[in-house]
C-alpha cells in the first residue's frame, strides 16, 4: 500500500506518493492559483493527485490515505482561514472529502506535518518526545509524543512561533508583540539588519545587496557573519539568543529528547548550532542535568509531503 501527501503552500502545491518506509517514490507540483479562489485550488489539487496515480499506474484502491499539510490552523469543524491563500473560514475538510470519497482523508498544519515526518523517519526518529522548529519566512513548529502530533484540546497546540519570548520593536502579523517569529525568522533577521544599517551602521551586508537595502535577505546576512561583519554578528547573535531562550523554555516545560531545527534558515546550521547548547543551558532550570539534543532536521523539502502522508 501507498500513501499520498500534499503540501499546500502560498506559491505552490507539492504532492507525492510515499511508501510505507517514508520514501517519496513519485512527486509532482503545481502553482497555487490564489487569484482563482478556493474551489479552483481544490480542483488543481484533485488533478495533481489523479496525475500521480496515473503516472504510477495505480488506483485509489492502492492508496491507504491522503494527507494534507496546510499553512494555517484548522479548527475542530474543519474550517480554515489563511490570509496568504485568500481563504476565510473555508470548509477544507468537507471539500477535499467530496473529491476523494473512497479514500481516508486527513489534514493538519504544514509545520506539524513536517514535525511528524521528522519523528517517524528523520532527525527525531525513535525518540519519545520531540519538538521541531521550522525557521523560514515565519516560524512554525510542532510537538510529537510517541510519534503522535500534540494538537491540544482545540487543535491549537504547538504554535511555537507565536510564543511570547520578549518585547520587540515591531508587532507580529498576528497582532501580538514579542512573538518568537519576530526574533527568529528570516524576516526578523532581515528587519534587524536593515534597522541597524538605517541607523547609520556600516556593513558588508549593504554592499553584498548591491547597495539596495531592499535586496537584503537572510543568506546575505549569514554570509556577512562569516566575514566578521559587525552588523551581521549583532543580528545573528540576537537571533541565536532568542532562539536559545525559546528552546530553554520548551525544555523546562516538556523535557523532550530532541529539538530539531528545520526550515530555510537552517541551511546555515553551522552558524546556528555553534555554541547554541551553551546559550540554552544558561536559561535552563536544572543546569547540571542532561537536556535535549539539538539537531538539524534531515528530510529537507520532502518533510511536508512525508508528514502529510502519514497523518491519521
Amino acid at each position: 500500500m501507498y500513501y499520498i501527501g500534499v503540501d499546500i503552500g502560498g506559491t505552490g502545491v507539492q504532492a507525492g506518493i510515499v511508501d510505507e518506509y517514508g520514501k517519496v517514490v513519485l512527486k509532482k507540483e503545481c502553482r497555487t492559483n490564489v487569484e482563482a479562489g478556493f474551489e479552483s485550488i481544490m480542483d488543481d489539487i484533485e488533478n495533481l493527485v489523479n496525475s500521480l496515480l496515473l503516472d504510477k499506474n495505480i488506483s485509489t484502491k492502492d492508496i491507504k490515505s491522503i494527507g494534507f499539510g496546510v499553512p494555517s490552523f484548522i479548527n475542530n469543524e474543519g474550517l480554515i482561514s489563511c490570509v496568504n491563500l485568500g481563504w476565510n473560514e473555508v470548509n477544507f475538510i468537507k471539500s477535499i472529502k467530496g473529491r476523494f470519497e473512497d479514500i481516508e482523508v486527513f489534514a493538519e498544519n504544514d509545520a506539524k506535518a513536517a514535525t511528524l515526518a521528522e519523528a517517524k523517519f528523520g532527525s527525531m526518529k525513535n525518540k519519545k518526545i520531540g519538538v521541531m522548529y521550522t525557521l523560514g519566512t515565519g516560524v512554525g513548529g510542532g510537538i510529537v509524543i510517541n510519534e503522535n502530533i500534540f494538537i491540544g484540546a482545540n487543535n491549537m497546540g504547538g504554535a511555537i512561533g507565536h510564543t511570547i519570548i520578549g518585547e520587540n520593536y515591531y508587532d507580529c502579523n498576528c497582532g501580538n508583540n514579542g512573538c518568537l517569529e519576530t526574533f527568529c525568522s528570516a524576516t526578523a533577521i532581515i528587519k534587524h539588519a536593515t534597522k541597524l544599517i538605517q541607523e547609520g551602521r556600516k556593513s558588508l551586508i549593504l554592499e553584498n545587496a548591491n547597495n539596495d537595502i531592499n535586496n537584503i535577505n537572510a543568506k546575505i546576512v549569514f554570509e556577512a557573519f562569516k566575514e566578521n561583519d559587525e552588523v551581521a554578528i549583532e543580528t545573528i547573535n540576537r537571533f541565536k539568543l532568542y532562539l536559545a531562550k525559546s528552546i530553554a523554555s520548551i525544555i523546562n516545560t516538556l523535557d523532550p529528547d530532541v529539538i530539531s531545527i528545520g526550515g530555510g534558515v537552517s541551511r546555515s546550521s553551522d552558524i546556528i548550532l555553534d555554541g547554541l547548547d551553551e546559550l540554552v543551558k544558561q536559561h535552563l532550570l536544572y543546569k547540571n542535568e542532561n537536556f535535549a539534543d539539538i539537531v538539524c532536521a534531515s528530510l529537507g523539502a520532502d518533510a511536508g509531503i512525508i508528514g502529510a502522508a502519514f497523518l491519521n
